[in-house]
């Protein structure tokens, strides 16, 4: 595999995807894992399920809001140096997490400084991705190995981590985290920054804040739905609102000649702009799956978190598989072919999922975590790369933070929505299983729907931007 930044000495290609895969898996991990350990956890701190469950979300939710304004700090700081301080970040996170002896010590660890760990580092990772790797197949390849770290990432945290809290303890999944971080330090020290930072460039504060803000309030809106319905609205249009601002001071920053946190530019794509919502559809299915399934077997069928994990092993091979193929079946198929037949497969696997919600017994819901896992793994890969290629290495920064941003509050409405309509659920309900798949389904059908105007493969040939 043959890079841009061979004539600088950097070391071969696997050297420098592995550390990058590593961290895009264990970011991935700790959005998951935590679904097999709400039981455990919830006895262990004094708490409920509900509490455990909004700590994954504002894990989710931090790296949400904070993506978009870490991701133009690499312009500032560099690209490794952000990716080195992110991995630090998060591991004295995932310690804290280890040794909280209570809720709100476990939020500051895991949902505030993992988070923030997770979005100074992510960015990075797909700006060198497409900086290090110029070519259409070989990008395709690099994105498709960093994807499937991320979907294995996200699909073994319920496995990796029911087996280590039934074998020792749930805080040991946060050490197991802190030795991963630990690991990717090593060998990030041998990666070359291939663009010179700018220390001088702006910062926008005030849009950073706005955009965090709105992001923030308006989940904190879906999540306030379960108790009361008025306040959920008033938060949402509140959200909406600070989000509406954001955009009004970024055109005002612009009509002035300065430099916002995020360029109205990166919105006049409308490839991009109809791979982002994929994105944000994809990671939607994959945590929202994730947390109900988890959540529905631990607390209504009372699985434990082991036997639990076992299960969503369907899910990790079929994300595997279909990740590691990317890169052969983009040199065959269209990238909108490969998006579309993924939401297709994917809603299946929901429909089977529906059709087991009453059957006795585990393992049924097999067939449909693989399928959902082999649609996921087949998308993830084309969504991201249509993105990154469709713009400038000026903009690198700026579509990375927003692209990561996008995948995460998508990441955070599926764990939202979810936990939101199983919060009745857990007096032995089966029928609010099946209210949390629906919008699964929908979203998925969706998902269908907005791909199908992504342009085919004669559209998108051509100049590649990022070669420019």
């Amino acid at each position: 595999m043959s890079t841009r930044s061979d004539a600088q000495g950097t070391p071969p290609g696997w050297w420098l995807l592995l550390p990058l895969a590593l961290a895009q898996f264990i970011c991935s991990f700790a959005g998951s894992n935590m679904n097999v350990m709400l039981n455990d956890m919830s006895h262990d701190l004094d708490t409920t399920v509900q509490g455990i469950q909004i700590s994954i979300t504002l894990f989710l939710l931090v790296m949400a809001a904070l993506m978009i304004p870490f991701g133009k700090l690499t312009v500032q700081l560099g690209r490794k140096t952000c990716f080195v301080l992110g991995l630090a970040v998060y591991g004295v996170g995932a310690i804290l997490s280890a040794l909280s002896p209570g809720l709100g010590v476990l939020i500051l660890g895991n949902s505030i400084l993992e988070g923030a760990g997770t979005a100074l580092l992510i960015p990075p990772v797909y700006i060198l991705v497409t900086l290090y790797w110029t070519g259409l197949s070989e990008r395709v390849r690099a994105f498709g190995i960093v994807s499937a770290a991320g979907g294995i990432g996200a699909a073994t945290g319920p496995l990796i981590g029911g087996w280590i809290t039934a074998t020792f303890s749930w805080r040991a999944a946060f050490g197991f985290q802190a030795l991963i971080i630990a690991i990717i330090l090593l060998l990030a020290l041998r990666l070359k920054d291939p663009l010179p930072r700018e220390p001088g460039r702006p910062f926008d504060v005030s849009g950073a804040v706005l955009s965090a803000i709105g992001l923030i309030v308006f989940v904190f809106g879906i999540l306030a739905a379960d108790n009361n319905l008025l306040l959920s609205l008033g938060l949402m249009a509140l959200g909406a609102a600070v989000i509406a601002l954001f955009f009004w001071w970024v055109r005002r920053l612009e009509k002035a000649g300065r430099e916002p946190l995020l360029s109205t530019a990166l919105f006049h794509n409308r490839v991009s702009n109809l791979a982002l919502v994929t994105q944000n559809f994809q990671w939607l299915l994959l945590m929202g799956t994730s947390m109900l399934v988890a959540s529905h077997l631990q607390v209504v069928r009372q699985y434990d978190a082991i036997e639990t994990g076992i299960i969503f092993s369907a899910a990790t091979l079929g994300i595997l598989v279909s990740s590691l193929a990317a890169g052969a079946l983009v040199r065959r198929f269209s990238q909108r072919s490969l998006i579309i037949t993924g939401f297709v497969i994917t809603g299946v696997g929901l429909v089977l999922l529906l059709l087991v919600g009453a059957v006795p017994g585990a393992w049924p819901f097999a067939p449909g975590l693989l399928a959902i896992g082999l649609g996921l793994g087949l998308m993830l890969t084309p969504s991201v790369n249509v993105v990154q290629s469709s713009f400038s290495e000026a903009q690198q920064g700026e579509i990375s933070g927003l692209s990561r941003s996008v995948s995460n509050l998508g990441s955070s409405f599926g764990t939202a929505i979810v936990g939101t309509l199983l919060a009745v659920s857990f007096a032995g309900q089966s029928n609010q299983y099946v209210a949390a798949l629906v919008p699964l389904i929908a979203v998925a059908i969706a998902g269908i729907a907005v791909a199908a105007f992504l342009p085919g493969r004669a559209a998108l040939r051509g100049a590649d931007p990022v070669r420019r």
